[in-house]
């Protein structure tokens, strides 16, 4: 008689250790959600993410920008920025696939035009022009990021990255 109760007792053991093996992650989830606990925070840029410029068509720039469904790498060139462009070139390049998703533009300088890349000029220089800036519009011509001279140009190709795997289309 007690051999027979032996089975059905493990029987109802394995159940209950399945359950819990199933359940176990669920509980977990909803105890990191209610005491947001162990959550990784959002990916942090590398660029400033609030932007004191107005949409990319304010800008009061020579040539006339048509839009597009690309996002645009703005260069704020200065007197000389053949270093920058050289790197915003790379990173373009570095893109992959994905550069087909990405214009250039560059303001001032009187450099050679890398491929890809749009060169132009201030009509009059706005107050938030800083040289040396790289800013990173959306497709709709609004300020996304904001990077300074020190920004590492893998910084930068790692926020396009990342803003392209968020946006993707």
């Amino acid at each position: 008689n007690m051999h027979h109760r032996r089975p059905v007792r493990y029987a109802r053991l394995k159940v209950v250790l399945l359950f819990a093996i199933f359940a176990a992650p669920i509980v977990t989830a909803w105890g990191m959600v209610t005491w947001n606990v162990g959550i990784p925070q959002g990916h942090t840029a590398h660029g400033k993410v609030t932007i004191d410029v107005p949409p990319l068509e304010d800008w009061p720039l020579m040539a006339s920008l048509t839009a597009s469904e690309q996002w645009t790498l703005v260069l704020d060139c200065g007197a000389n920025c053949v270093q920058q462009q050289d790197e915003l070139w790379r990173l373009h390049r570095a893109l992959g696939r994905e550069a087909t998703r990405l214009k250039r533009l560059r303001v001032g300088g009187d450099d050679a035009t890398l491929p890809g890349e749009t060169v132009t000029v201030w009509q009059s220089v706005p107050s938030w022009s800083i040289a040396h800036s790289v800013w990173l519009f959306d497709p709709m011509g609004r300020p996304a990021l904001a990077f300074t001279q020190e920004a590492a140009t893998a910084e930068i190709l790692d926020d396009i990255r990342h803003l392209f795997k968020v946006n993707s289309i």
